[in-house]
């Protein structure tokens, strides 16, 4: 049960780390459901498939939305208008960009920098040492605030590696003087909470395995 699930990870989870349930793929059922539980963060990587679930659910006003795909220089606008949180800027031009269309859009979205701490052809991010030299001016563009970092461990890495990665993402955080540290999915957060993630990202740990299908309308209507 949905309950069960949330309750073994929640748990584990230590004052100042926050548990982000991924609900790409999951019908706007099993979202009102941790809602009804108490869970208020949850994260979207598609912007088709997010924006009928946000505007389903406006009613919520308890509910914060995270973006954590891939961000698309011509979706930028919408996510601004739509995300509280954005998990995925992963180069200074896009920093630019949401920085501008924030300011255009009156909004103030808290942002992670992603950073790759290990070859992946499969991720971007930024080079820890190209972020460091950029920090200067990443730090000071308006409208929006840059709260932390975000990463990702490569699938082919093992535990102690993926441990070792999490660290390392954790001491640039602090380097940098971020106090959030997004990292660890529903293979590895255990991994990264020791590491000092603040931002756990789980979808099939709290879930359950995504169906094969859903109807997105059908859902909305069932929910209405």
């Amino acid at each position: 049960m949905l309950s069960d699930r949330l309750q073994q990870v929640s748990a584990h989870l230590p004052k100042g780390v926050h548990l982000l349930a991924v609900s790409k793929g999951h019908p706007i059922t099993s979202i009102k459901s941790f809602l009804d539980l108490g869970q208020c963060d949850f994260g979207e990587s598609r912007l088709q498939e997010a924006l009928p679930k946000l505007i389903a659910l406006q009613e919520f006003e308890q509910l914060r939305w995270h973006f954590i795909g891939k961000l698309q220089k011509n979706k930028i606008r919408r996510v601004v208008r739509s995300f509280a949180f954005i998990h995925s800027v992963d180069s200074f031009d896009l920093a630019q960009r949401v920085s501008r269309i924030a300011g255009e859009e009156n909004k103030s979205p808290k942002v992670m920098i992603q950073v790759k701490f290990r070859e992946d052809p499969t991720k971007g991010g930024f080079d820890p040492e190209n972020l460091c030299k950029e920090w200067p001016n990443l730090a000071v563009l308006p409208h929006m605030r840059i709260v932390g970092l975000m990463t990702m461990s490569p699938i082919s890495v093992e535990s102690e590696e993926r441990r070792t990665l999490f660290r390392e993402c954790r001491q640039l955080a602090n380097q940098l003087q971020l106090p959030e540290c997004s990292m660890g999915m529903s293979s590895d957060w255990k991994e990264a909470l020791q590491a000092g993630a603040t931002w756990l990202r789980l979808g099939s740990s709290l879930f359950g395995q995504r169906p094969n299908h859903f109807n997105l309308n059908t859902d909305i209507t069932k929910s209405s």
